[in-house]
């Protein structure tokens, strides 16, 4: 027995089903659901005041940039690890962003770095930092170094 959708159908469909945008639908206003209101984004001004800290964490050399609202607290992170196009590498940069992301619309950076540390993956080990003499994983070592630099002491 012939399929009766055209490929042409299927096709249209199978965007239709995982589209991220989707066309207005003609439901009735009772079966609608509302969209939540889209979340405000503070931006840094173009040119702004950043810190650059050199890390090394068991052979893994690397640089934390943390760019800075005007109040001086961090908007945006940025990370360059000597092993520059391996797995962990790629995963840095997507943390860096979603993390720099999450701060900007809003989330405290005491929240944000409670959510990494303690995390466990290699490089995990000794570090050059007196203050973080120890980690079990880069983001463990900027969540602490973040909480140490910026998290207002209990």
């Amino acid at each position: 027995m012939e399929d009766p959708m055209s490929d042409e159908t299927r096709q249209q469909t199978i965007h239709e089903e995982t589209s991220c945008t989707r066309e207005p639908s003609q439901e009735s206003p009772s079966t609608m659901t509302m969209a939540p209101a889209p979340l405000s984004r503070a931006s840094l001004p173009p040119t702004r005041k950043s810190i650059t800290h050199k890390f090394w964490i068991n052979g893994t050399e690397g640089y934390l940039t943390i760019g800075l609202f005007d109040d001086g607290s961090p908007g945006e992170i940025f990370m360059k690890v000597s092993k520059e196009g391996t797995v962990v590498s790629g995963l840095i940069q997507g943390f860096c962003r979603a993390f720099s992301l999450s701060l900007q619309h809003g989330l405290e950076l005491s929240d944000a770095v409670a959510r990494f540390e303690g995390m466990v993956f290699e490089p995990m080990g000794q570090t050059r930092n007196p203050d973080i003499p120890e980690v079990s994983s880069i983001l463990d070592y900027v969540a602490r170094y973040l909480r140490h630099e910026f998290c207002p002491r209990d």
